[in-house]
């Protein structure tokens, strides 16, 4: 297997350009793909507190370290400040939750989920009476503040943010930073090309991760109308030419575009495959052709427990 491609951050520490993702990987089932995942040679992995899962991952992590499979130093770990945290005061407390939960006296990259306050509290979810999704006003500029505070504690080595458009990543830009702004992690998929803020984002130097590169077939939320990305006459035609799986070409054409892919897979044959992105590469038409089924078409959207009236939803602006 080719070895795996790395990015620079902007703090220096290097970032590897595939990562498993664990967003909707189930409790009971999570700690073993993590194992599996460090044997067949991953060593970056994307959690979030909001995932529920962290405590078995941390399990996963402390098992194959004292087993011998791999050093901490090796690994980069990223994991999220949710939104229920977004005060000064909690800040701090969102951060060690993972770290507990994990295991670890460091976080690689240390992110804030999304640009939406909710209402803090022991509700990871909390709504208001009329179902929409509880939000409350905490500008993300003090959010950031914090997070600095957290690099200053060696509580992690790097920080970023998620889903945050081009407007609220410029703001924080030019609030001048103690410590730079490394990451946004974004939807990225063919159906969801996100271009120009993929463009201005590395024109500013952060590096961008891609969440839900397959098109998140398995999302709670899906209909049996919604298209299927892997399924595409073309995409299939393409992974034919190169006897490679749909999933793989797709990850390639993340990969040529510039960016960290996160995809999620508990199944050792998948996690294999996604890793195996190095060994060959897209001809411009064949990027052509996968560029040109761009519908803007997101799936993550807050649009079930309805977020859209915070001052701070992201999606409301081109990019």
């Amino acid at each position: 297997m080719s070895a795996i491609q790395e990015q620079t951050l902007l703090s220096g520490y290097k970032i590897p350009c595939v990562g498993l993702g664990t967003w909707k990987s189930k409790p009971g089932e999570v700690g073993a793909a993590v194992k599996t995942a460090i044997r067949l040679g991953y060593r970056h992995f994307d959690c979030a507190l909001a995932y529920g899962n962290e405590k078995e991952i941390g399990v996963a992590i402390k098992e194959a370290i004292e087993g011998g499979v791999v050093k901490r130093e090796d690994l980069f770990i990223t994991t999220k400040l949710w939104n229920t945290y977004h005060s000064k005061g909690r800040v701090p407390e969102g951060c060690k939750e993972s770290l507990t939960s994990l295991g670890l006296e460091y976080i690689d990259l240390y992110i804030i989920h999304w640009p939406l306050p909710m209402r803090e509290g022991a509700d990871l979810f909390p709504l208001t009476p009329d179902g929409k999704t509880d939000v409350i006003d905490i500008d993300y500029t003090e959010t950031w503040t914090a997070m600095q505070d957290l690099v200053d504690q060696g509580l992690c080595r790097s920080i970023g943010v998620s889903n945050f458009n081009s407007k609220q990543v410029q703001r924080i830009l030019d609030l001048g930073l103690k410590h730079p702004m490394t990451c946004n992690q974004i939807e990225i998929s063919p159906y969801n090309a996100n271009d120009k803020l993929l463009q201005f984002c590395k024109s500013r130097g952060i590096v961008v991760v891609a969440y839900s590169p397959l098109g998140s077939g398995d999302r709670p939320w899906a209909t049996p109308e919604d298209p299927v990305l892997l399924e595409e006459p073309e995409i299939v035609k393409i992974a034919t030419r190169y006897n490679k799986s749909p999933g793989q070409v797709l990850l390639r054409w993340g990969v040529q575009r510039g960016y960290i892919v996160i995809p999620k897979s508990v199944f050792e044959a998948r996690q294999k495959q996604n890793l195996e992105l190095f060994d060959f590469a897209l001809d411009e038409d064949e990027m052509n052709v996968i560029n040109a089924m761009n519908r803007n078409y997101r799936v993550c959207t807050w649009n079930r427990a309805d977020a859209t009236h915070s001052p701070y939803y992201p999606f409301h602006e081109e990019f």
